[in-house]
């Protein structure tokens, strides 16, 4: 494993259980409203800082951009962290056993090293650019799926902006014909890591932050998958629109989207 992925691999298993302590009395828990559906808890803040702190040790010259606390460093560092403490709060705060540590590390315009931890399942995933991608150890591949009628799919409905409800109902409804079946479980960076696993033949979701995607992303191409914008660019992190599967499904999910795609 590479040495840098390692701390964030000590990182992202901090926060894991500063997270399972935190599910045996989600009744006890401080939820606060950041706006409409989105909520923050102590343990999302509590995950951050320990993230945060064996990071900014290790490397303190690397900025470090979090869900809860933004960036932290120049905007133009070289180096950037990418953190989302516990992806998936609405789900964990339900007891929804569905939710995830993300860190990702960007080098100039590059993620080169991911995590995405599931805490419930002990579930680590892990990439290094050049380097594969693992399931605890264990050298993952995308599924061999190549028809799109055979794909099981994931996503994420619209829950905070609505503008673009109808273009995306669209897109599901024809998915939803079309596919073997679709999955909305509610932590866009296991949906990508289950992808990566072949648990999943493909995903998109539209609205994320770079948080949500920056590790998941480079599972997906590390276990030999595509991932673009749903115009097949390379502008997910910035657009926050993202799409991605095995090399077949990923081409005929796109297929399906373009249509539908508002200007």
């Amino acid at each position: 494993m590479h040495p840098t992925l390692s701390i964030a691999v000590k990182a992202a298993r901090r926060a894991g259980a500063v997270i399972t302590r935190a599910s045996r009395d989600i009744e006890g828990l401080t939820v606060s409203r950041k706006s409409h559906n989105d909520f923050v808890t102590e343990v999302d803040k509590a995950a951050e800082e320990a993230i945060i702190g064996i990071l900014a040790q290790a490397f303190p010259d690397h900025a470090i951009l979090a869900e809860e606390s933004g960036l932290k460093g120049a905007a133009d560092a070289e180096y950037t962290w990418i953190i989302d403490p516990l992806d998936g709060t609405t789900n964990f705060i339900h007891g929804f056993p569905q939710y995830a540590v993300s860190i990702g590390l960007r080098h100039k315009d590059l993620i080169t090293q991911a995590v995405v931890y599931d805490p419930e399942r002990n579930e680590l995933f892990t990439a290094s650019r050049g380097g594969g991608a693992f399931l605890n150890d264990r050298r993952i591949r995308v599924s061999k799926r190549n028809e799109l009628a055979e794909a099981l799919l994931a996503t994420g409905f619209p829950s905070r902006k609505f503008d673009r409800m109808t273009e995306f109902m669209a897109i599901f409804r024809e998915l939803s014909v079309k596919t073997n079946g679709i999955r909305r479980a509610g932590a866009a960076s296991l949906d990508l890591a289950w992808v990566a696993a072949g648990r999943l033949d493909g995903f998109w979701e539209t609205g994320l932050a770079p948080w949500d995607i920056a590790a998941g992303s480079l599972l997906i191409q590390e276990a030999g998958g595509l991932v673009s914008d749903l115009n097949g660019n390379a502008t997910f992190m910035e657009t926050g629109r993202i799409a991605g599967g095995t090399p077949r499904i990923f081409a005929q999910l796109l297929q399906v989207i373009a249509p539908h795609l508002r200007a």
